[in-house]
C-alpha cells in the first residue's frame, strides 16, 4: 500500500476511534447533510441565533473510509494464508479444534 493511503487510513482510524466522532459521521450518513446546529441541537446543546444567514453544511466523504477498507482488505490478505497454514497444522497435529475435551468457541459447547 502507497505511503500516502496509509496515512489517510491511519487518519480515519484515529478519526474513528472517538465514538462521538463516530455518532456525528453515523448521523450524517443515515441524514445526509447537515450544519454543526443540526448535530447537536437535538442535544440540546446549542440553539441557532437569530440573524445568522451563513450557515455551513458538512457532508459525508466516503474517499477516506474506501482507503481504510482497502488498508484492511490487504492486511486480512496478508493474514488469510498464514492463519490457514496453522489451522491446517494443529488440524493435522490434533490440536486443532479440540482442547482438553472443551471447545473454544462458545456456542458449540
Amino acid at each position: 500500500m502507497p505511503p500516502d493511503a496509509e496515512a489517510i487510513a491511519e487518519q480515519v482510524f484515529v478519526a474513528l476511534a472517538d465514538p462521538t466522532r463516530r455518532a456525528i459521521l453515523a448521523a450524517l450518513a443515515s441524514e445526509g447533510p447537515a450544519t454543526a446546529t443540526d448535530l447537536l441541537a437535538g442535544a440540546g446543546l446549542v440553539t441557532a441565533e437569530p440573524g445568522e444567514r451563513r450557515r455551513v453544511r458538512y457532508r459525508l466523504h466516503s474517499a477516506p473510509m474506501r482507503v481504510a477498507q482497502q488498508f484492511l482488505a490487504a492486511l486480512a490478505r496478508d493474514w488469510d494464508g498464514p492463519l490457514g497454514a496453522l489451522q491446517d497444522h494443529l488440524d493435522r497435529s490434533g490440536g486443532g479444534s479440540q482442547r482438553g475435551g472443551t471447545s473454544p468457541d462458545p456456542r458449540t459447547r
